[in-house]
């Protein structure tokens, strides 16, 4: 399989990655790291044995982790769940690896989600999270969100039918753009009144990113859809 021209937008490490941050990357990360993804490794993009990397586990996925502070939260309180985790930048990677020490139900992926979605198997992911990611707020960047269908597609093939995809964000504007997007690639928007997007879900771990937005002023707004 030839593989597909991606533009690939922000940044993949900080100017300064902290002595410990870099042992974690170069000593922990071989043990968490999903093997199978890159193209140099798996041209043909066979679909990962799941089974195998998550013991059996049904699988929940995260993109753009960040710090990391919500998969890990979750993956302690879910032993029973195999998380992936994707996450191009390698400061959030580190600290996940910190966080996620003694986990067994936690595999990376330090890179790009759209590699990660090419070798999931069709129908294999139980849930899906986007937590604050990127708003590209400049109306001619728009198109590098995550919520378009370069991404939304191949995110709904990797999921189950009834699995959810949970959205968080603090832009106004990015959740105009997902309310329109998302169902368009094949989800049902699961809310029944106003509290179901102005209130966390159960089980919300708040994130750095949510109390930056909490002390200046802006409102999280949480979506769930149901893949149909």
């Amino acid at each position: 399989m030839e593989r597909p021209r991606r533009n690939f937008y922000g940044r993949r490490r900080g100017q300064h990655l902290k002595s410990g941050a870099r042992r974690r990357l170069e000593e922990d990360l071989g043990r968490l790291a999903v093997p199978g993804i890159g193209w140099e490794e798996n041209p043909g993009r066979a679909p990962l044995d799941l089974d195998a990397l998550l013991g059996g586990r049904p699988l929940w996925l995260e993109v753009g982790f960040g710090g990391g502070e919500h998969l890990a939260a979750l993956a302690r309180a879910n032993p029973g769940i195999g998380f992936i985790g994707a996450e191009p930048y390698a400061d959030g990677v580190a600290k996940l690896l910190a966080l996620a020490e003694g986990l067994e139900n936690v595999r990376i992926h330090p890179g790009d989600a759209r590699d990660l979605m090419d070798v999931l198997p069709e129908g294999s992911a139980r849930r899906a999270y986007l937590l604050y990611p990127d708003p590209w707020p400049k109306t001619r960047h728009h198109r590098r969100r995550f919520v378009t269908p370069e991404h939304l597609e191949p995110l709904r093939r990797a999921m189950a039918t009834g699995a959810e995809l949970r959205v968080a964000t603090d832009i106004g504007d990015y959740v105009r753009q997902t309310l329109e997007e998302v169902p368009r690639a094949g989800f049902r928007w699961l809310a029944e009144r106003a509290e179901d997007w102005r209130e966390p879900w159960e089980g919300w771990h708040r994130t750095r990113y949510e109390a930056k937005a909490l002390r200046e002023g802006r409102t999280p707004h949480y979506l769930r859809f149901a893949a149909v």
